[in-house]
């Protein structure tokens, strides 16, 4: 039997049972149908390691509740808010106007950002390199580049913005183009 039709005769097999258990964990049925949905998922790039097949079912619940676990812990790391309630934290100036700016501003504020974070920026957005391969290139492990790629991103919205700030209060028109940040520095 081939791969593919192996995959679909485990699907077929398990997904019932898969989603009752994801739907007797999460209670809800978007969540549950997610969580079966990645369980197949892992089980297509991951399940060919798996050397006894008739483990299979043993495996995609053991997979399917790490899962959880994972949304679960993740969700208690960034908690949900209604709008409302947090709509006072909110920035002054919308995600959408704050992420648009022309090239040549974006790289100006790109040389201000701490040299740290420079490189992995710039390997991240303008060479459209992979965290692995970035940290491979700067001898650095891999959590330190998803670090600094978001922290230098943080750091280049700050410069953008108060740059945005600056220029508004000194009466200057400034050129905004309609491309966002992530879509500019990919495009250079």
């Amino acid at each position: 039997m081939n791969s593919a039709a192996q995959f679909e005769a485990i699907v077929s097999e398990h997904y019932e049972s898969l989603f009752r258990f994801a739907m007797s964990l999460s209670r809800m049925e978007s969540d549950a149908r997610d969580l079966t949905q990645q369980t197949f998922y892992i089980w297509a790039t991951k399940g060919h390691q798996l050397r006894d097949l008739s483990k299979a079912r043993t495996w995609l619940f053991t997979t399917l509740h790490r899962s959880f676990l994972q949304r679960r812990r993740r969700g208690s790391r960034f908690s949900h808010h209604e709008l409302e309630e947090v709509l006072e934290e909110l920035p002054l100036v919308s995600p959408v106007q704050a992420d648009r700016f022309d090239a040549s501003q974006v790289l100006f504020a790109l040389a201000r950002v701490d040299e740290v974070y420079q490189a992995a920026i710039a390997l991240f957005y303008l060479d459209e390199f992979s965290y692995k391969e970035i940290a491979a290139i700067l001898e650095v492990p891999l959590g330190t580049i998803k670090s600094r790629i978001a922290r230098g991103i943080a750091q280049l919205r700050k410069i953008l913005l108060s740059d945005s700030h600056d220029l508004k209060g000194d009466g200057a028109e400034w050129v905004v183009s309609t491309t966002t940040v992530p879509e500019l520095l990919g495009d250079l």
